[in-house]
């Protein structure tokens, strides 16, 4: 008893679970005109786990002899109720010769297991032709224009009236951008004279034309330590252009050998004295205190300094306002200038398929 109940037991299930797959078919319309299409619709009823695997026929191919698949939809699943889908298929169908056609059943896989649908027919019929009155046929008609109709046309015009309004934009910008000038803010980098080539370029200056020797002594002082001064500011990094004499020497006794402070000292002294009491000096006086210049500026130069200098503009907060303009300017305009151009394409390509 205990066998026979199992076997019952499974006997049902399997029934159950069969009783759960269906498979049907229909058509829309079992006659047609030659030419014209139908569509046949596939539907599996299944459960929600299950596999199915429906039949598909490429385009052109035929499903018998005479009918031809012209497209396959995409499967279309829909829920029911008991965990139950419903998975729908269509199949648009054409034929070219007048005849009555079987459609054969159509397979489904299920879980591996096939399923048939029902059979069909298919009749195809030629549109019929009165040959009685042939004065009723009429030649085929020649190409004719369509109407024009504005609100095809609506949309393109009011396009290229857009299209116009962002050139003339456009254009209004780039006058603006012509009148806003630039303003050039590039780094220079240029060649600089170390202070002390300056300082012996400007006494080789003196020396060529031999001021030493000339009557006007306070022009010669006065030359001969304004090119220290500059010199001593540029090396020591002191404005000794405004200081005096003695202030000068105080600094620089601070870092400097006594020995060359004291020459140079004698020199700024004799340059007070010619240049404030007319004080007359002697032509080897002159010399000497010039090669005491020379012999303080070797001394006391820096020669791995760099030889090269960077320029950066200084820029106003006008100018900086101006760059930024200009910035936006541009970018407006560029921005502008391509939806233009992209609804200029637009309308071009809208034109061609009207006409």
């Amino acid at each position: 008893m205990k066998k026979w109940f199992i076997f019952i037991l499974l006997l049902a299930v399997a029934v159950d679970g069969k009783s759960q797959v269906q498979v049907e078919s229909k058509i829309d319309s079992m006659e047609i005109l030659i030419g014209e299409q139908t569509n046949l619709s596939l539907c599996v009823t299944m459960k929600k786990e299950q596999k199915l695997q429906m039949p598909d026929f490429s385009p052109s191919q035929y499903i018998t002899n005479g009918v031809e698949v012209l497209s396959t939809s995409k499967a279309d699943t829909s829920l029911l109720d008991e965990g139950l889908v419903k998975v729908k298929k269509e199949y648009t169908l054409t034929s070219f010769d007048e005849n009555l056609y079987y459609i054969p059943e159509m397979t489904v896989s299920v879980d591996g297991k096939e399923y048939k649908s029902k059979s069909l027919a298919l009749k195809v019929i030629t549109m019929p032709v009165d040959t009685m009155h042939p004065e009723n046929f009429f030649p085929p008609k020649d190409v004719q224009d369509n109407p024009f109709m504005w609100k095809e046309w609506s949309g393109i015009f009011w396009m290229s009236v857009l299209v116009l309004l962002l050139v003339c934009v456009a254009f209004y910008l780039r006058l603006r951008l012509k009148d806003n000038k630039p303003i050039i803010a590039s780094v220079k980098i240029v060649k600089k004279m170390l202070p002390h080539q300056k300082a012996m370029k400007e006494i080789e200056k003196i020396k060529s034309e031999r001021m030493s020797s000339s009557e006007d002594q306070k022009a010669y002082y006065t030359r001969l330590t304004d090119t220290l001064r500059k010199y001593i500011e540029e090396r020591f990094g002191f404005n000794a252009m405004e200081m005096t004499s003695s202030e000068i020497i105080e600094r620089l006794n601070q870092a400097e050998d006594k020995t060359m402070i004291d020459e140079l000292r004698s020199l700024f002294t004799t340059a007070d004295l010619v240049k404030f009491a007319k004080y007359s000096t002697l032509i080897n006086e002159n010399d000497a205190n010039l090669v005491s210049a020379i012999d303080f500026i070797n001394t006391t130069k820096l020669e791995n300094l760099p030889t090269t200098e960077r320029i950066e503009p200084k820029l106003t907060e006008k100018d900086i306002r101006s760059m930024r303009s200009r910035t936006i300017l541009t970018w407006t305009i560029f921005v502008i200038a391509a939806i233009a151009v992209i609804l200029f394409v637009y309308v071009l390509y809208r034109t061609y398929l009207l006409l």
